[in-house]
């Protein structure tokens, strides 16, 4: 799967929930459908985690910048 933006996996991962609650999948597509929603998860944490990284980078050289001022 091609990494995709956070929001376009999130809204994706949404309608895979949403299917599933449903309840009217047969059990092949509902683990299809599960598995899909991994990925998705997956993908969703690592860019939040790498966003979490350049803000705290970002937070990080800000402070510097101030004890040096």
């Amino acid at each position: 799967m091609a990494k995709k933006n956070f929001e376009g996996s999130l809204e994706k991962l949404e309608q895979i929930v949403g299917s599933l609650e449903q309840g009217e999948l047969s059990l092949d597509d509902s683990i299809k459908k599960f598995e899909e929603g991994i990925n998705l998860y997956k993908n969703c944490k690592d860019l939040l985690s790498s966003a979490e990284k350049k803000i705290s980078v970002l937070t990080d050289s800000l402070n510097e910048e101030e004890y040096q001022e």
